[in-house]
């Protein structure tokens, strides 16, 4: 299959283009770089050059191939729009991948979030879909739960697309810029490995390796208009993740207490973030893909120590 992939140089693409590779798939890589041009000539993908603002140059490279793996995004919006701005630019690319490629029944797969369905007070499941629109709702989340619902529409145009949904901590060596160095850093300079109130929320996570692996899988067999999720089954507690962290750098776990979450504190820009419960089954991910994780845990790969390499 020829496959036309956006984001082969970031944290998971430089894992699926290799992945694809070596199940025998073609892998044409988006890069806008030189940079990036060399790193995905080095993995063994051709070079598209171009960015996400072109759409026509996106719906060529689409209609050119036989499938597309989308896990880019204008991170060059954050410093003037933040995450706002960057979700909402991804709305205009769906949409152009799905001119090119309405009733050719290629398959159209996108990175998605397990967070977005919101809070059900229970593992969310790959039924449940991105919760609807409306002013009320405006802001990050709403945006990319509107981007994931376009995806998974496209299968109405005859777009055999999809949507993985990946964790908050998609962990691997290669990690520089995720959460886990950010909550190590933090441990650093705090003295301490915090974690919010009593840390019984969950937190989902999963190795690049075996996000990659499923990417592969859905282009390969995934039917349409469905979520994937790439997520170890339920999560883990927030407490636990820190006690890992305290333990592998010789610091105590304490509680930050709920109440001082919402002032500077230990936890900075996290503060909003760190609370959250998001629990996720990943049930039909592993029945109807076949989909099994092979790679270490998040708390087995945190006592790898690569995580802790001063090289």
């Amino acid at each position: 299959m020829r496959v036309f992939v956006t984001g082969g140089t970031g944290h998971s693409g430089s894992y699926i283009v290799p992945e694809l590779l070596a199940a025998g798939h073609e892998v044409t890589g988006l890069a806008r770089s030189d940079r990036a041009a060399a790193t995905l000539s080095a993995l063994g993908a051709k070079v598209r050059r171009g960015d996400l603002q072109d759409l026509n140059g996106l719906k060529e490279a689409a209609a050119d191939s036989d499938g597309v793996i989308h896990v880019a995004n204008r991170q060059d919006l954050l410093p003037s729009g933040g995450m706002d701005a960057v979700a909402a630019a991804e709305l205009p690319v769906m949409l152009a991948y799905g001119e090119a490629l309405a009733g050719t029944g290629k398959p159209l797969v996108t990175a998605g979030s397990t967070g977005s369905p919101g809070n059900l007070g229970r593992p969310v499941t790959e039924e449940d879909p991105a919760l609807p629109g409306g002013d009320e709702h405006k802001g990050t989340l709403w945006v990319r739960n509107a981007v994931e619902a376009a995806v998974v529409g496209l299968a109405e145009q005859g777009v055999r697309s999809s949507v993985v949904r990946i964790p908050p901590i998609m962990h691997s060596a290669t990690d520089r810029a995720g959460f886990l160095p950010t909550l190590i850093a933090l441990a650093k300079e705090k003295g301490f490995a915090g974690y919010p109130g009593d840390g019984a929320n969950l937190w989902g996570a999963v190795h690049v390796h075996d996000v990659a692996s499923l990417f592969r899988l859905a282009l390969e067999k995934g039917p349409a208009g469905r979520y994937w999720h790439a997520v170890e089954d339920r999560g883990i507690p927030v407490r636990d993740i820190a006690e890992a962290i305290g333990s592998r750098l010789g610091l105590p776990a304490v509680s930050v207490p709920l109440d001082v979450l919402t002032v500077p504190g230990y936890f900075g820009f996290l503060a909003n973030v760190v609370t959250l419960d998001l629990p996720a089954s990943n049930l039909i991910t592993r029945r109807t893909l076949g989909w099994e994780p092979a790679q270490p845990s998040l708390l087995a790969d945190l006592d790898n120590g690569h995580y802790f390499s001063t090289s």
